[in-house]
């Protein structure tokens, strides 16, 4: 069986989401695990990217802003996911599992239609499976646990897509990488590198200053400033 590639028939979603669903069969394994290769020992999970719609704002991602917990991703924000379960029956069983645990979204409404490759995420020490899904019919969402999620937001495509929305960061480890702004967040790390990844699969993507790199902390300060506005 493959680890990656549609799940459905794109013939019955959306025109705007088809070419990233068919993208996902076509993913070249080695320059994709370039990103972060999967590694031996890692725990497994996954992360639920739902994509919805909205008749105000077109297309958009569901995101979740973790607590600031003290955990490795504290703080930063993330497609809703975890680590996998013994009682989950593979990797969309976990995504969807962990969204309704995190967000309180109806998972009747969640129409599973593609799987893209594991990837490793060094800090945490996961093989994440990222599980793409279209919200046929979208719910009331929400922090179900304050302790787990400070907030849940609807972030439109035609914002992250913007170039104004859209930069570089430098960690202090060294680390430089794709950062969004978001209405009071800031999106960076593995997940702005995963968002990165899917814009460009699905012919979203528009040109941006990637020579725009910021310290990190400037950035959460920019974001700061912002989150009234965009």
């Amino acid at each position: 069986m493959s680890t990656h590639g549609p799940l459905v028939d794109v013939d019955g979603l959306p025109l705007w989401l088809r070419r990233l669903v068919l993208a996902t069969a076509d993913i070249d394994l080695a320059a994709w695990q370039r990103f972060s290769a999967p590694e031996s020992g890692s725990r497994d999970a996954a992360v639920l990217i739902l994509f919805g719609e909205d008749l105000g704002h077109g297309p958009d991602l569901l995101f979740q802003l973790r607590a600031d917990s003290g955990g490795a991703h504290s703080g930063q924000v993330a497609f809703p996911g975890g680590a996998a379960e013994p009682t989950d029956d593979g990797p969309v069983a976990t995504a969807l599992r962990e969204a309704v645990e995190e967000t309180g979204v109806d998972p009747t409404g969640v129409l599973p239609v593609a799987l893209l490759p594991a990837l490793h995420v060094p800090v945490s020490a996961f093989r994440v499976t990222p599980v793409l899904a279209y919200w046929q019919r979208p719910s009331r969402v929400w922090a179900v646990d304050l302790a787990e999620s400070a907030a849940v937001a609807r972030v439109p495509l035609a914002h992250l897509t913007d170039p104004a929305n859209r930069f570089q960061v430098r960690h202090s480890s060294g680390y430089i990488g794709p950062a969004f702004v978001a209405p009071d967040m800031l999106i960076w790390g593995f997940t702005a590198a995963l968002l990165s990844l899917l814009l460009a699969a699905g012919g979203w993507e528009r040109p941006w200053d990637t020579e725009d790199v910021r310290d990190l902390d400037v950035a959460w300060r920019f974001t700061d400033s912002r989150g009234a506005e965009v």
